[in-house]
């Protein structure tokens, strides 16, 4: 679908990438209108950053359904009422079951290079302690369509960021972060703009070398 995309933003936390993506509509960057936000827990800052911003909330507590898919279908239950193109997670911890419907479009943010530092319970800065007690020299994030697996369904795209020899947590997480708020915005505007195909697990993204260059002169 080409044009201008309806999304519901799912929230767990402080809702700083829902921010990011309010931030980015007001200023006309973003082809697509958040149009509700669905938290899994009552009292998180997201749901007042959805409210200053006018964009209609709702609150579906995990801890009221015996499972995820009960929660799940509570979730799209309470969605239904707007006529959505996709559903964005930005910071989502609940696991959730992906309805036939909602097949391919379902996407996530994850701070890390996936498969590498992905699955349950691997969120936030827990991935970030990981990559340094680890070693690495380049972490980054990932955004990918969901499936019914932790951080594993098909990778529309990935931007590396170099972890340095004298990083905490908090210095990766800042530089992460930089990446995520122009990725993740940025593949919204490509499903906007018709410009993914997905063939099984590989996911191919016409005119992806522009991001590439956008991204360098981000990071200086």
């Amino acid at each position: 679908m080409e044009g201008r995309l309806s999304l519901a933003v799912l929230v767990s936390g402080s809702g700083t990438t829902l921010q990011n993506l309010i931030d980015r509509q007001r200023r006309g960057e973003l082809r697509a209108e958040v149009e509700v936000v669905v938290a899994d827990r009552p009292d998180i800052y997201a749901l007042t950053r959805a409210t200053q911003a006018g964009i209609p909330a709702v609150v579906v507590d995990r801890h009221d359904y015996p499972d995820y898919k009960a929660h799940s279908e509570a979730i799209y239950a309470a969605i239904s009422g707007y006529r959505l193109d996709y559903l964005v997670l930005a910071g989502y911890l609940s696991r959730l079951h992906i309805a036939p419907q909602w097949h391919l479009r379902i996407i996530n943010i994850h701070p890390a290079l996936l498969p590498a530092f992905g699955g349950k319970g691997m969120y936030g800065d827990r991935v970030h302690q990981a990559v340094l007690e680890h070693g690495c020299k380049v972490s980054g994030c990932t955004v990918h369509f969901c499936d019914e697996e932790y951080d594993h369904g098909p990778i529309i795209a990935q931007v590396a960021v170099a972890v340095l020899d004298d990083d905490t947590v908090e210095t990766l997480r800042e530089r992460v972060q930089r990446a995520e708020r122009e990725l993740y915005p940025t593949v919204i505007n490509w499903l906007a703009e018709g410009r993914v195909e997905v063939d099984g697990r590989r996911v191919k993204v016409r005119g992806i070398d522009r991001l590439r260059r956008a991204l360098k002169e981000a990071d200086g």
